[in-house]
């Protein structure tokens, strides 16, 4: 209580001071001003100066009971020095040029005034009373004054902006408030897909709630709960959650939110921010990115003191220190978990650590019903086979899917999305916007038709573990064209055999490309980027190689930073990594010579799918399937799965679309026309068969919707 007096009192202080400084400047340059010019004299010697015209004009002024008077010398004058404290020039040789005094109201006086100015001919003027001087003097002396403070207040109160509330020098409070659970409207039931991490933190909640049925077990609640997970698996939308469910204050704020420009403001908002959350226990504290202020120490590069080490450890004693943190839980979210200080991670501190992964055939399945609750969806679509077709998704990516299809399907004028959004929308996400309008040479697009034929034959050959989905020689993104092949199934462990097929199928591409033009194009780069990761996780991670044994030599996570090497080499010799890279090359051989033998054993197939894509542009699993088997199209799907990608640009497909509308419009009046011709039974007839005629245009628009 004595510091906020203190401060209260200082800052009164140095305001009182600016104030007698600023009236001092303004009374110093009115005072020099002043006696410069003007002079105040006595009526006496008014009249004395009026009568030995020495006066060449005045005016007069009733103010206050008196004759407020005025005027100018004929000749500057000599001022007398003043006798009291004056501030400014007290020189006696002053020249002045004019005067101010005042007379009584009275006959006599101004009638001796009068006289004497009508017998030196000195002019006299008359001025009306002021009804506001006083105001008049506040406005001009006193106005001024209070801008300049205010401005100067305002000045003040941005430089400390970073603080609390945006009072003057409030650095240090945290910009943390409760959440209103008002406005947040997210739920535990909007959450899908993580069950089991909705469980873990439901026990918090109940716990906040009702906290007698686990103190009577002598269970002690976590104090900390750390989320931590790929980007898009929703850490935050959990945390929202808990926000939505949990009936006491919650405080959310980002890491990056206690760093300042200024030293120690990140310590004091730890301090702030643990402060508000224990007036109010019970209550949460939501840390998002959590990884901005806790990295682990000691590892930068340079001396000094560091300003996010200095919030860390304010942190690490609020959590679990002498002063304690009863009633307070802290949650956290971060994607990057390797980095994260030790100490932070111990019990008592982050006593939970829920890891919120990828989700599963099913977890997607749930994500996707939930994210497509608003949005009217085709008797054509599957949500369970969209579920299979998107292994490696997470949320956030299946948000986007739907609705991009969304956005798709509102293009194309419909009213429910289908099928072929979906589709077209899944590309999309995978490797961007079809790029139908550029121009490719006849060579390269046959090069990029074998390329992807020999990845789907080398896929369909060795299919125990991946299914050709897709492929397409349309260009998007920056590929020219690709082939989809999903894993039968969710995989959690990946065996040595199922590495092989994916590098054999990765280089079955240039494989094709040699046997068939004899020549090496650029196309495969991305292949042989994710054949060589794969082959060195193989040989330095998962110990699937013979002459290295099963040793790990690099971790699967990198390094956390570049401060944390710094100085270190790697942890294995030079012999090691020669044998290393031997491995590795040996492996994408092996894989390179397995492709060769597949499309030369399959030659026949592989030129009738090239063939296909030139004419087709995209093969569904079916078609690719009947191709491989029979060497012809499925009879039924003679027109593609795939409309979205045989679509014309979106000036051709818009034009299209206008002329069948206006068909159908035509259609229409037609039928109201023969409606008030025809007799009633015929007119029947008539509606019926014009019903099917917009049905199959309908139809028809369907299949081939309007693309980008």
């Amino acid at each position: 209580m004595n510091n906020k007096k203190n401060g209260l009192f200082r800052n009164s202080l140095f305001y009182i001071v600016v104030f007698l400084l600023v009236m001092g400047v303004i009374y110093f340059f009115q005072g020099n001003n002043s006696s410069s010019q003007t002079q105040d004299i006595q009526t006496s010697e008014f009249i004395q100066k009026l009568n030995s015209n020495k006066i060449k004009r005045f005016s007069v002024q009733p103010s206050g009971g008196v004759y407020k008077i005025s005027g100018t010398y004929r000749t500057a004058q000599k001022a007398k020095p003043s006798t009291g404290f004056t501030i400014g020039n007290t020189n006696s040789s002053t020249k002045v040029t004019k005067f101010t005094t005042s007379v009584l109201q009275n006959n006599s006086t101004v009638s001796e005034i009068t006289k004497a100015a009508n017998s030196h001919n000195v002019k006299m003027n008359t001025k009306a009373e002021e009804s506001s001087g006083f105001w008049v003097n506040i406005l001009v002396y006193v106005l001024p004054l209070v801008i300049f403070i205010f401005f100067f207040y305002m000045m003040m109160g941005q430089a400390g902006q970073g603080g609390g509330n945006g009072r003057v020098m409030n650095f240090g409070k945290s910009k943390a408030k409760p959440a209103d659970s008002k406005e947040n409207k997210v739920r535990f039931s909007d959450v899908a897909g993580e069950e089991e991490e909705k469980q873990e933190l439901v026990e918090v909640v109940e716990f906040l709630k009702d906290p007698r049925k686990f103190n009577a077990l002598g269970a002690r609640i976590p104090s900390g709960v750390l989320l931590e997970g790929p980007p898009g698996t929703g850490k935050t939308l959990l945390a929202k959650a808990v926000a939505g469910e949990a009936a006491v204050p919650f405080y959310s704020i980002s890491g990056s939110d206690f760093v300042e420009m200024f030293v120690g403001v990140g310590a004091s908002r730890v301090r702030d921010l643990f402060d508000q959350a224990k007036k109010n226990s019970p209550s949460i504290i939501f840390i998002d990115e959590i990884d901005a202020v806790g990295r682990q120490r000691g590892a930068g590069m340079g001396g000094g003191h560091d300003e996010r080490e200095q919030t860390l450890n304010q942190l690490l004693v609020e959590m679990d220190g002498f002063t304690g943190n009863e009633g307070v839980i802290v949650m956290a979210a971060t994607n990057r978990s390797d980095v994260l200080d030790p100490a932070l991670l111990r019990p008592g501190r982050f006593d939970r650590k829920i890891l919120v992964g990828r989700p599963d055939v099913k977890g997607r399945e749930a994500i996707l019903r939930v994210h497509a609750k608003n949005k009217p969806l085709a008797g054509d679509v599957d949500l369970k086979e969209i579920s299979k077709q998107t292994p490696g998704f997470v949320g956030a990516d299946l948000e986007n899917l739907l609705n991009e299809a969304a956005l798709l399907a509102a293009r194309r004028n419909k009213t429910a999305i289908d099928a072929s959004d979906l589709d077209e929308a899944e590309d999309r996400v995978i490797a961007g916007p079809a790029k139908r309008d550029r121009v490719i040479s006849k060579q390269e697009r046959n090069t990029v038709a074998y390329h992807e034929a020999g990845h789907t034959i080398v896929g369909l050959v060795l299919n125990d573990a991946r299914v050709v989905h897709k492929v397409t020689i349309v260009p998007r993104g920056r590929a020219g064209g690709y082939a989809i092949m999903l894993p039968r199934e969710d995989q959690m462990l990946l065996s040595k055999k199922d590495a092989m097929e994916q590098i054999a199928g990765l280089m079955g591409g240039r494989t094709a490309e040699e046997i068939i033009f004899n020549s090496e194009s650029s196309g495969a780069s991305n292949d042989f980027e994710q054949a060589t990761q794969l082959a060195r996780a193989m040989v330095t991670q998962y110990g699937m190689s013979d002459k290295l044994g099963t040793v790990q030599l690099e971790s699967s996570g990198g390094q956390p930073f570049a401060g944390a090497a710094y100085g270190q080499g790697p942890a294995y010799s030079q012999d090691t990594a020669a044998t290393i890279d031997s491995e590795v090359r040996r492996i994408i051989n092996e894989g390179h010579e397995e492709a060769k033998e597949i499309i030369d054993a399959h030659r026949e197939q592989h030129k009738i799918i090239a063939e296909a894509l030139l004419k087709y542009e995209t093969l569904d699993e079916k078609q690719i399937l009947s191709l491989f088997k029979t060497g012809k199209m499925p009879e039924q799907d003679a027109q593609s799965e795939f409309p979205s990608e045989k679509a014309a640009t979106f000036e051709e497909s818009k034009k299209e679309l206008e002329r069948r509308e206006a068909e159908r419009q035509q259609q229409l009046e037609e039928k109201a026309n023969s409606d008030a011709t025809e007799p009633e039974d015929v007119d029947s007839d008539s509606s019926d068969s014009t019903q099917s005629d917009n049905s199959s245009d309908e139809n028809q628009s369907s299949d081939k919707p309007d693309d980008e």
